[in-house]
């Protein structure tokens, strides 16, 4: 073992704590933690979740290397404290102690800015209850295999002591953290643990933990003995002008950590690929919620590529954020002392002459306040799909689901695929759907311009009210919390997955020519038009029905329009099922009316409706009757993918 890790692995044991009831006095500890900002303790969800379940604000006592302090749960990822079984990607909480950040003097570990799985040797730190007292240990351990997006699996060739669930692992060749400590193995050797990445999960926490963090190590802190983290790191020579040292990550992420974050992921993903000269990095893009994400692209499995990709990276973000009237002259003027290394002067003009991408310049003053984004065709940008398949013979109805990314180029790709055994009930949906789909939207949302959701049903479920759909637990008042509200959400008919039809084609590219629509009362007063009149139906005429579809008469009504190649329609979810129409409806269709004549294309339908959707949430109550209103907006030019494993049946 080497000096060096020896001070390195002393830094470690200086930032593990373990954790134990407020009135610690000789009872036993609950598990370990480790500090990763200032007052802040990272520890696992099930480390805590015996003792605070029933109360999240019960007070508890951090011990570690001249800690010891009352601390109380800041956050934790479980949805469920009362389950018994953690779920991995859900086990993790932050500590914070008590009184005020820098009122406690610790150590905190160093987390990397590459969010990849751990393969290989490394140390797992924690504390062990003894006897004869509580004690600190350090035990070699290897990962040998992955789990999910952010599980680690521990070799079975080591035996956890007691206490260590929730403390650190630290890889030795890195110099960082890299997950922490899950679970032992019943009757048998070996673990879990869960990787750092997943400190994503915590969302805006997570921007706000790692400033904290950033800022920490970027004052270059010293433990009594004059170490720090990064003076032991190893790496090239803080000399080497051309390599990107860990002295130049320290400054670099402590300067981001400075500025406003990101606004969006696509914004780190592409200035990420425009400092690559558009390489892409191996393997799936991660979750990316601030600018330190992005400088964890800028690498070639663990070497990071040379500094002046890293440089030219920063001086985007330098731009960047000085267009949106941020400070970043701290950064540029650093970049201009570290491009002083550098010793090749003809190659700095890749960093002086960086010029933001097109679409990330800032938008002229003139913009109308509310600009009409028009539904993307082909080739003309991003979609997110979600299928969802009523599993055969389930009764009452449950539903498989599947998530499908389309960027607009080439075939859509499957994201992610339901791994349950009996399906979902429909109440369910939401909460089934609200990690990997909000992941997803997450990472492809840009600012001011969220992705569109389109939602697949069978047609006699078209009145589920998918536009209502929230994902976020917690909101203001009237806040356009709603999917519908958010982002353009459109309904497709399941049936029509895979090749499109005549009739649907030609009467969509007849329709995407015009400039001025009307709606359509069907079935009107009359009654039923029958097929012919569906059929015959002028390309300017969009169906408009003040009632369900999903029981008669409205079923019928919705089955002649698909038939008849229809693949724009408007329903009200919570209408009427009579064949008279009250006077409510005679409003419903003014209304409908009014907005279809504001259209200057088709593409613009989905937008309208999303901007009245969010009027809602501002109390326009003029806009009332739009809320129930569901949308098919069903574009053959971007067919569903085709059914390829035939139908899903009910488990035995």
């Amino acid at each position: 073992m080497s000096e060096g890790n020896d001070r390195l692995y002393e830094l470690a044991r200086a930032a593990t704590v373990h954790l134990l009831p407020a009135r610690g006095d000789g009872a036993p500890l609950w598990g370990s933690g480790f500090f990763v900002a200032p007052g802040l303790v990272l520890t696992a969800a099930h480390v805590l979740r015996p003792h605070l379940a029933a109360n999240p604000d019960t007070p508890f006592r951090v011990r570690g290397d001249g800690v010891d302090a009352e601390a109380c749960l800041e956050q934790w990822l479980l949805t469920d404290p009362r389950r018994q079984t953690v779920p991995l990607e859900e086990d993790l909480a932050l500590v914070r102690l008590a009184g005020e950040p820098g009122e406690h003097q610790h150590e905190c570990v160093w987390l990397a800015d590459r969010a990849v799985l751990h393969s290989g040797a490394l140390k797992v730190c924690g504390y062990h209850p003894g006897p004869p007292e509580t004690h600190f240990r350090i035990v070699d351990a290897e990962i040998n295999g992955h789990e999910d997006r952010h599980g680690l699996i521990i070799k079975p060739d080591i035996d956890f002591p007691a206490g260590v669930s929730g403390g650190p692992l630290l890889d030795p060749e890195t110099g960082a953290v890299i997950g922490l400590v899950k679970s032992r193995r019943k009757q048998q050797d070996g673990g879990k643990a869960v990787a750092v990445s997943a400190l994503r999960n915590f969302g805006p926490a997570y921007r706000t933990l790692l400033a904290a963090h950033d800022r920490w190590h970027g004052d270059e802190p010293q433990s009594p003995a004059g170490d720090n983290w990064i003076d032991l790191q190893g790496g090239p020579p803080a000399g080497a002008g051309e390599q990107w040292t860990p002295a130049d990550r320290r400054e670099a992420l402590r300067l981001l950590a400075e500025l406003p974050p990101p606004p969006d992921a696509p914004t780190v993903e592409l200035l990420a690929k425009k400092a690559r000269s558009r390489n892409t990095w191996p393997g799936a893009t991660p979750e990316l919620l601030t600018w330190r994400d992005g400088t964890g692209l800028l690498y070639e499995g663990a070497r990071p590529l040379q500094a002046l990709t890293f440089l030219r990276y920063l001086r985007f973000v330098e731009l960047y954020t000085e267009s949106r009237g941020g400070d970043a002259a701290a950064l540029g003027r650093w970049i201009e002392r570290r491009l002083r290394r550098e010793p090749s002067r003809p190659l700095h003009d890749l960093v002086h002459d960086a010029g933001l991408p097109e679409g990330l310049r800032p938008a002229p003053d003139t913009v109308p306040e509310r600009i009409v984004i028009p539904y993307p065709g082909p080739g003309e940008g991003v979609t997110v799909a979600v299928l969802l398949d009523p599993v055969i013979g389930a009764r009452p109805t449950r539903f498989f689901w599947q998530i499908w990314y389309d960027d607009g180029h080439g075939d859509p790709e499957l994201h992610e695929v339901d791994g349950s055994v009996h399906g979902h009930d429909p109440a369910d949906l939401v909460q089934a759907l609200r990690a990997p789909l909000g992941r997803l939207l997450r990472a492809k949302d840009q600012e001011g311009r969220p992705v569109p959701l389109e939602v697949a049903l069978p047609v006699e479920h078209f009145d589920t009210a998918v536009h209502r759909w929230r994902f976020d637990d917690m909101a203001e008042l009237n806040d356009a919390g709603h999917l519908g509200a958010r982002r353009r959400v459109v309904l497709r008919a399941l049936e029509r997955r895979g090749d499109p039809d005549k009739l649907w084609t030609e009467r969509w590219q007849a329709m995407a020519a015009q400039q001025r629509f009307s709606g359509w009362r069907t079935p009107g007063q009359g009654g039923f038009p029958g097929a012919h009149g569906y059929r015959d139906a002028a390309f300017d005429r969009i169906p408009v029905m003040c009632r369900p579809v999903g029981r008669d008469p409205g079923r019928t009504a919705m089955r002649l329009a698909l038939e008849s190649g229809h693949g724009i329609a408007l329903w009200h979810v919570d209408g009427h099922s009579s064949r008279v129409c009250p006077e409510s409806c005679d409003t419903l269709y003014a209304r409908a009316e009014e907005l279809l004549a504001t259209l200057g294309s088709l593409a613009e339908l989905p937008d309208r409706i999303r901007q009245v959707r969010q009027e809602i949430s501002e109390l326009r109550d003029d806009h009332a009757w739009a809320e129930p209103m569901a949308l098919l907006y069903d574009d053959p030019r971007r067919p569903l993918p085709s059914e390829e494993g035939g139908t899903l049946d009910a488990p035995l």
